[in-house]
């Protein structure tokens, strides 16, 4: 096979065949050896540990962070109105 500037690929030098092979027989692990409900069960507790790691704010950060979201979007409600309303008188101008 050719790469983008068109030499041919060559295997690597001290590399042996037997070693691709080896990883073509490898299945992932304790993945490949556990059936639809053990996979099941594997991601239900990767989930959890995952969610063990999170830092969950306080209340006082969670009231903070709400607060600031609900003032930016009354902020932008009004900043689209306004733009809305300004085309609007314009459109009423232009066409009567």
């Amino acid at each position: 096979m050719t790469d983008a500037l068109g030499s041919i690929d060559t295997p690597e030098s001290g590399r042996s065949d037997e070693a691709d092979e080896q990883k073509k027989v490898r299945r992932g692990g304790k993945r490949g050896k556990k059936g639809p409900l053990g996979r099941l069960a594997l991601f239900y507790r990767q989930i959890v540990a995952e969610l063990r790691k999170v830092v969950w704010p306080t209340r006082n950060q969670l009231t903070t962070y709400t607060t600031v979201v609900i003032i930016f979007v009354v902020i932008m409600i009004a900043l689209v109105t306004v733009i809305d309303f300004g085309f609007a008188e314009a459109v009423k101008y232009v066409f009567g």
